[in-house]
């Protein structure tokens, strides 16, 4: 199976995000033929789907095939769409959740009123729970502990085939998925009605323009962790998740990716799957491939493009020599009457100013003893050193930069 773009999303049930790029908002990762683009950061669920919506018509309409995946379950444990809507299609769960949920452009939403309706329906306690305090929402319980998950299973079988750690009833405390599907599959209900669209693994997808589908950031998380410390502080986990989930699923040989959507079990049909959930291993050596690697390091910050020389300083000198000559004699006078003048000999000075080590032009202080062989990432260490104002600070001991 091929696909010429493959997007990532990083979904959320908070409120509006900051202005500034920030964690714990929604992230669009994006890999068009094979090469990342730069991530997407959309401050409300709102301005996602806008976005998304006209991803999927200029792919579509561009003639490229793309698979548009989402980190947070596509369904729910075996029999909970039939315990909810009458039916075991998981559809109508997606349009029966839909029609209930309120978001506000400023991302208050009632997605913990909609979990208490469902739980109402359900003998005893759950099957959600978690919330933000004790006394709001007394349909739902505040821990997990005394709820019987004997009608309706706790997790799906791809949540235990992928090892992965959050329930689909858990609606607070980290980590959490419970809210994202509750606010997310509105939106797909939606986005599957769009020309072209078809969701994977609940319609045959083989020839479809667009496919949705199920992906677990959590696959590659080495990868993620390895990332984050090259690049220090200043880099944001979700970010980084989308771009190298959506390089890892590029990089899949078509035949790889057609195995992990092809052949899954019964489950799957209303519980959803994830793709890649048994190959943790392949994703996150995907994951880790550097496509970019930095030129090698050259001890002339005057170095010329391939093929152009500069002219040898004896050389220009040797040549300006031979042109000149002088036109009057010279005298010594004192320096405050020179003003029209010209220096008849180099002038030295005396001390240096300012009065400091400084490097001629802009660039990068690093420890060369810190490095090792083959290319070296150093993440900057905040901070200036202009002529004569030394880096107030220490750059910490390691491959890192002070700018």
């Amino acid at each position: 199976m091929t696909f010429d773009t493959i997007v990532v999303v990083d979904w959320s049930a908070g409120q509006r995000g900051p202005r500034n790029p920030s964690k714990d908002a929604i992230w669009l990762g994006v890999a068009r033929a094979g090469v990342a683009q730069e991530p997407v950061y959309c401050r409300t669920r709102q301005t996602a789907e806008v976005h998304l919506e006209g991803l999927i018509d200029s792919e579509r309409d561009a003639g490229r095939r793309m698979l548009l995946t989402f980190d947070f379950p596509f369904g729910y444990p075996r029999g909970f769409a039939r315990h909810v809507t009458g039916k075991s299609d998981p559809f109508a769960l997606w349009d029966w959740i839909a029609t209930r949920i309120e978001d506000a452009p400023d991302g208050k939403n009632n997605r913990f009123e909609v979990a208490e309706e469902i739980n109402a329906t359900f003998d005893g306690l759950g099957p959600f729970w978690g919330k933000p305090n004790e006394q709001d929402w007394p349909g739902i319980p505040y821990r997990k502990k005394g709820i019987a998950y004997d009608a309706i299973p706790e997790r799906r079988a791809c949540d235990m085939a992928a090892q992965a750690s959050s329930s689909c009833f858990q609606l607070f405390f980290p980590p959490t998925v419970g809210g994202q599907i509750l606010m997310g599959l509105p939106m797909l209900a939606r986005l599957r009605r769009r020309p072209g669209v078809s969701v994977w693994p609940f319609e045959p997808v083989q020839d479809a323009p667009i496919v949705l589908a199920e992906i677990w950031p959590g696959l590659i998380e080495p990868a993620v962790s390895t990332r984050l410390s090259e690049l220090g502080d200043c880099a944001i986990r979700d970010r980084e998740q989308v771009r190298l989930l959506s390089l890892a699923l590029a990089r899949l040989p078509s035949e790889k990716l057609s195995q992990m959507m092809d052949g899954l079990p019964r489950e799957a049909a209303e519980e959803a799957w994830i793709i890649g959930a048994c190959h943790k291993e392949l994703l996150t050596e995907l994951a880790s491939i550097e496509t970019l690697t930095p030129p090698r390091l050259k001890n002339d910050c005057f170095a010329m493009p391939q093929g152009v020389d500069w002219v040898p300083v004896d050389t220009a000198l040797a040549r300006l020599c031979a042109a000149l000559h002088p036109i009057t004699g010279t005298e010594r006078i004192d320096t405050a009457a020179a003003a029209g003048r010209v220096l008849a000999q180099a002038a030295t000075a005396q001390r240096s100013n300012p009065p400091a080590a400084n490097s001629a032009v802009d660039g990068y202080g690093f420890a060369h003893a810190a490095t090792g062989a083959g290319p070296q990432s150093l993440p900057l260490v905040p901070g200036r050193a202009a002529a004569g104002q030394p880096f107030d600070g220490v750059v910490p001991a390691g491959p890192r930069c002070a700018s």
